[in-house]
């Protein structure tokens, strides 16, 4: 591959031996861009706009909590996907940093071949998310993924999720009362109800590796890869919360209208004779429990255990 063609990788890290170790185990097959402090970090990545960002988390000048949320405050360099690398086993900051954003967590000291491989699955997501328009993989309305990219990248990262013994959630989203909509406004203001919820839908997640996705009609799909059953609450909450806040401009009138969603929520830790339409068909299940449940709500299971 020529070094041209190459895509490119900022390692963000105070220490020396760190930054060198990660240069020799990446530079092969990716271009290197290097900073030592947080602030510098932040500069470099919105000139140079790389393809992936590998960051400490402790760090003199600026932690890297903090640099990731300047990555995501800022429209230039908020969808570069961060991976952080730290030579602590704390819980609590892993669950803080995916919250933030994160793609995925490194420890030190580094193992080549893991190294490589987190480095390339996410470098495959970058590389196929520059390839969706490409490939018809857009909704021509809302503008967002359609059921084909859907179903691409959920077999992507249910096998992913089986490989790396990790969970993965699903959030189903229907519109409530969508053809009353309709009949009231008609089908020209449902569409741009449609295009607006989208919107909300692709704001309230964060990580490069989520995904949503309009499944057909008024229904639409959140993948949420490496996501527990709590950080899949908290979007679909977002979710619901934001929708119901929408007010669309009706088109001669003076009110504005509103909509709401019912959502149905999954986690799994799928095994490898698992099905990723179990997912699907479960979450769609608890979507219409939620409906009938009164609407505008969330509705769920109890949190899987892993192995079980």
């Amino acid at each position: 591959m020529e070094t041209d063609n190459k895509q490119t990788i900022l390692i963000v890290d105070d220490e020396r031996l760190s930054s060198a170790v990660l240069n020799n185990i990446l530079s092969p097959a990716y271009s290197i861009l290097m900073s030592r402090s947080g602030k510098t970090a932040l500069e470099i990545a919105a000139q140079a706009i790389p393809d992936l960002i590998v960051l400490d988390i402790i760090m003199p000048d600026m932690n890297g909590f903090d640099v990731l949320k300047n990555l995501k405050n800022n429209a230039v360099t908020s969808k570069i996907p961060v991976i952080f690398i730290t030579g602590l086993n704390n819980v609590r900051d892993e669950e803080n940093g995916f919250l933030l954003g994160a793609v995925d967590y490194i420890t030190k000291p580094f193992i080549g071949t893991i190294v490589k491989a987190r480095v390339n699955t996410h470098m495959q997501i970058v590389r196929q998310m520059r390839m969706i328009e490409n490939l018809g993989m857009i909704d021509p309305l809302t503008y967002i993924p359609n059921r084909r990219n859907f179903d691409e990248r959920l077999d992507m990262e249910w096998k992913r999720a089986i490989r790396d013994k990790r969970p993965i959630s699903f959030l189903m989203i229907d519109l409530d009362n969508f053809k009353q909509f309709n009949d009231a406004y008609g089908h020209l203001q449902g569409d741009e109800l449609l295009k607006t919820v989208a919107k909300v839908f692709a704001s309230c997640i964060r990580r490069p590796a989520d995904l949503a996705a309009r499944l057909g009609g008024e229904e639409f799909g959140v993948i949420l890869p490496n996501t527990d059953l709590n950080g899949a609450m908290k979007v679909a909450e977002d979710i619901r919360a934001m929708t119901e806040a929408v007010r669309i401009t009706i088109s001669n009138q003076k009110n504005k209208a509103s909509s709401t969603v019912s959502i149905g929520a999954v986690t799994r830790y799928p095994e490898t004779e698992d099905s990723a339409l179990e997912l699907i068909a479960k979450a769609d299940e608890y979507m219409y429990t939620a409906k009938k449940n009164g609407k505008n709500r969330v509705y769920t299971e109890l949190p899987p255990v892993p192995g079980l």
